[in-house]
């Protein structure tokens, strides 16, 4: 899912190309993309967009009259730039959004059509998208920390709650998180002062670092389909299972879940103990290595 850098290229590559447009016509290829029912997407049609912002993990057009476009682009959702009057392309095209300059295209590279667009009107109506979390960027220690202590849960699933922590999420969380040498199981309430200012530095750093890179990267052109991913060359350890931390050479490991899963460095980050997979520990049950030494030796055994 794209996340608070990769959002910010977006928005800071639409603001370019259609802040002032006026927005022709609405082409909705499926029936999946379009949640709301009033306004109706007529409503939006023949006006000029007035500004592009991030909403959390959203973007939002602005119209006049408090009229808001706001999309979530999910797992697999992705815009293109195009011609003016390009299709949407086959059945990956959601939509396309015609403009006087060009066509901004809506595709979701996957089955399950979770990417929405939600037309609403008035500043209430958009405030209900927000889901409240704090901007870390700028956020003082004080603020960063009562978020952190709000509730008790790992640290994984607080930097990734959009509740509390606004525009991150699975993959930047893994990079935060080995930047800081914190464990993503480590509960919340068990963290001292110096973690937090840790953790609270290394969030503002890993975020402000992808987004320099990112910006460097589509400084002259719109970002492709390909291009917004949740896996990229310089990362640490996110999407790096089995592959040398940058830091220590050791294996990057991974705890299993659902359709995600965390990625982590043992010798960094949790003192050398593995965390237990899901799936591979209740299949090993007492068996399941609490050390590298003693999965290298599982696996020298079971050649």
């Amino acid at each position: 899912m794209p996340e608070l850098p990769d959002v910010t290229v977006y928005v800071e590559g639409l603001e370019e190309r259609v802040c002032g447009e006026i927005l022709e016509r609405c082409r909705i290829a499926s029936p999946f993309l379009l949640r709301s029912v009033d306004p109706p997407i007529g409503a939006i049609e023949g006006q000029p967009v007035r500004r592009v912002f991030r909403l959390g993990k959203r973007i939002v057009f602005g119209f006049d009259g408090e009229l808001y476009a706001i999309f979530h682009l999910m797992i697999a959702g992705r815009f293109r730039w195009a011609k003016r009057g390009a299709k949407p392309p086959g059945r990956l095209g959601l939509a396309g959004f015609d403009f006087p300059p060009g066509t901004l295209l809506l595709t979701e590279a996957s089955k399950k059509k979770r990417a929405s667009l939600h037309i609403v009107r008035g500043d209430d109506a958009l405030a209900e998208h927000d889901r409240g979390g704090l901007e870390v960027l700028g956020c003082s220690v004080a603020d960063f920390a009562e978020r952190l202590r709000r509730e008790n849960h790992t640290l994984k699933r607080s930097l990734t709650d959009p509740r509390l922590f606004s525009g991150i999420g699975n993959a930047y969380s893994d990079e935060i998180l080995h930047k800081a040498r914190l464990s993503p199981i480590l509960l919340t309430d068990k963290l001292g002062d110096e973690e937090i200012q840790r953790l609270h530095a290394a969030s503002i750093a890993t975020l402000e670092h992808w987004l320099t890179e990112l910006r460097r990267d589509f400084a002259d052109r719109f970002p492709g389909a390909g291009d917004i991913t949740a896996f990229r060359d310089g990362f640490a350890v996110h999407g790096r299972y089995g592959k040398p931390c940058p830091d220590c050479g050791d294996p990057v490991q991974r705890i299993r879940y659902a359709e995600n899963e965390t990625n982590y460095c043992a010798t960094c980050q949790t003192g050398g103990r593995l965390l237990a997979d899901r799936s591979l520990s209740r299949l090993l049950k007492s068996d399941w290595p609490r050390s590298l030494d003693e999965l290298e030796d599982l696996k020298s055994r079971a050649k």
